[in-house]
């Protein structure tokens, strides 16, 4: 029983360093609401409407179906997932500081 357990242990402890590793190395967490209206209050963040009335202004049309403001190193992303008018599906990566356009693809 306690071999079990150990193995236990050690396969949920493999399991949570990778998660772990790459919380360290600086990917993507999303904020809730409540801290999305944090972050734009404390003027760590554009607001959304704005980013996306730029991009709009600069050719990005299409209707915006997720729009997600994750943090990015010491800073924070918009992360926008469009559906064009011919279908297809747009990401965007805006930095949230700033409404530039990191990447899309």
């Amino acid at each position: 029983m306690v071999a079990l357990r150990a193995f236990i242990v050690a396969v949920s402890m493999s399991c949570a360093l990778p998660v772990m590793a790459a919380d360290a190395a600086g990917t993507r967490s999303c904020l809730g609401k409540a801290e999305q209206r944090a972050a734009v209050a404390a003027q760590r963040a554009v607001p959304l409407a704005e980013v996306i009335k730029d991009l709009r202004a600069k050719g990005h049309r299409g209707e915006v179906v997720r729009a997600r403001l994750c943090r990015r190193g010491e800073g924070f992303d918009y992360v926008l997932t469009l559906l064009a008018r011919n279908g297809k599906v747009v990401s965007l990566t805006v930095d949230a500081a700033n409404g530039e356009l990191i990447s899309g693809r």
